[in-house]
């Protein structure tokens, strides 16, 4: 497989989107996403789901409510018939009214902070026996990991605290199947979180969109003595509420275990890194606070042949070509041949999916026979870690649509088709990269890769 010429040259910045108001979801995708969860039920022989939600691992509780219980736990229980049960703390109660998917409301208030009234206490047990599940046959317990081991076990590896399955366990038939059934909305095969709609697809893209104004505007940013705090300022947008711990980070990282910017004063030479993400994408970059190559620190005068043009080949070749039908294993192993993992040393998935959170899942493995497919989000996420060198990164995020999904955006959402197009024109005919027809850039930075972050009008592009 050839490998492209990549050149560092003056580049222009790409076009950012001011004051895009967020797409709501639709009381459609709603119905749409409730009936897929059904039928997922259905086709594995699920009597009932109980899905948890704290303020990290929320997302596939969110994917029906339309909520998170922000500092409480909660839990959604969700029957083969349809029939929906919340339980919650005392400062979700209101929520039910206003869940996407209508709800039958438990108040539990073990749920709820720490020395809280416990009025209107009731055994979790009781609950449970409440709304039957002590008659029912296969119970799937939804948290956030799927446990993708070799151990033929992991099926019954449970991410709820241990009160909430003990309470589970307590109930249900002795001869009852209780399965780790996070798989039916994350697992790359059939999950059926990992599809969006076009309606989805819009919602997801304003966060991807403020992501990477925020990382732009941060770059812009940076200059010696300026400190990581006012780079960090950069990172946030319109109040809305991070997916990742927001990184602005310069010189030596994790001092005193510290991960957040602090009142460090940048200066030359130093290594840098920034990272933000908010529903529906992130934005990270890695380089050095200087202007040329010169200026680069004794050890590391081979860094961009070593280190950041060899990753931005990868990127290039990432975005040329994934596509609707293929198999993750495939661009692994396209990865793997441009940027070879026994030399760079990255050791997670070269992309992943993303969606409410940062990271949900992963088609793309070694081996992987899980299928690319249309309404699929992912992050172009492939990270190297070699000794003695800083490393480089470019993760932003891009949605794969065939030509029915497509067609759809752009008869619903014109504005939106618009800002896509406007970043596909841009990593065409500016950063000379052969796009593949299926790549929906939902972010502006895709590709836009400055390893000297002083030298503020050079970017790497593809040499003609």
């Amino acid at each position: 497989m050839s490998k492209h010429e990549i050149i560092l040259d003056t580049v222009d910045m790409p076009k950012l989107f001011e004051n895009i108001a967020p797409t709501m979801l639709t009381d459609t995708t709603m119905d749409e996403r409730k009936s897929k969860v059904l039928q997922a039920m259905k086709a594995d022989g699920y009597d009932t789901l109980i899905i948890y939600a704290d303020k990290e691992h929320g997302s596939n509780f969110e994917y029906l409510t339309g909520f998170l219980p922000r500092f409480e736990e909660g839990l959604l229980i969700i029957e083969n018939t349809g029939h929906c049960t919340v339980v919650l703390g005392n400062e979700n109660l209101k929520m039910a009214n206003h869940s996407r998917v209508q709800v039958t409301l438990k108040h539990n208030p073990i749920f709820s902070l720490p020395n809280q009234p416990m009025d209107n206490e009731v055994l979790l047990e009781d609950i449970f026996r409440e709304i039957g599940l002590h008659h029912h046959n296969k119970i799937g317990v939804v948290g956030w990991k799927m446990f993708t081991t070799r151990n033929s076990e992991s099926s019954t590896y449970f991410d709820l605290p241990y009160f909430i399955v003990e309470a589970i366990k307590n109930v249900i038939k002795v001869d009852a199947e209780l399965l780790n059934a996070t798989h039916l909305f994350i697992g790359g095969d059939n999950g059926v979180r990992t599809i969006n709609n076009a309606n989805e697809i819009a919602h997801y893209e304003y966060g991807s969109n403020l992501a990477s104004s925020c990382i732009l505007s941060a770059m812009n940013a940076i200059d010696i003595g300026v400190t990581e705090s006012e780079v960090g300022s950069k990172l946030t947008a319109e109040g809305q509420y991070h997916s990742v711990v927001t990184i602005a980070a310069t010189g030596t990282r994790f001092e005193k275990a510290n991960f957040y910017p602090t009142h460090k004063q940048i200066e030359l030479g130093d290594p840098m890194s920034i990272t933000t993400g908010f529903k529906g994408g992130l934005s990270s970059r890695t380089g050095f606070v200087i202007e040329s190559e010169d200026q680069l620190p004794a050890s590391q005068q081979d860094y961009i042949a070593r280190i950041a043009k060899p990753y931005y080949t990868a990127v290039v070749k990432w975005l040329e070509t994934i596509r609707v039908g293929m198999h993750g294993g495939e661009l692994y192993e396209v990865i793997e041949e441009v940027f070879p993992k026994s030399e760079y040393h990255w050791h997670l998935n070269p992309g992943h999916l993303v969606s409410d959170e940062e990271w949900m899942s992963s088609p793309i493995y070694n081996g992987s026979t899980e299928e690319i497919k249309s309404g699929m989000i992912f992050q172009i996420d492939i990270i190297p870690s070699v000794p003695g060198y800083t490393g480089v990164s470019a993760e932003e995020c891009v949605a794969i649509a065939d030509e029915t999904l497509q067609a759809i955006i752009r008869h619903d959402y014109p504005e939106l088709w618009e800002r896509i197009t406007t970043r596909r024109d841009y990593l065409e005919n500016q950063l000379h990269i052969k796009v593949g027809k299926e790549i929906l850039p939902l972010s502006n930075t895709v590709a836009y890769l400055r390893p000297f972050y002083l030298a503020k009008s050079q970017a790497f592009k593809v040499n003609k």
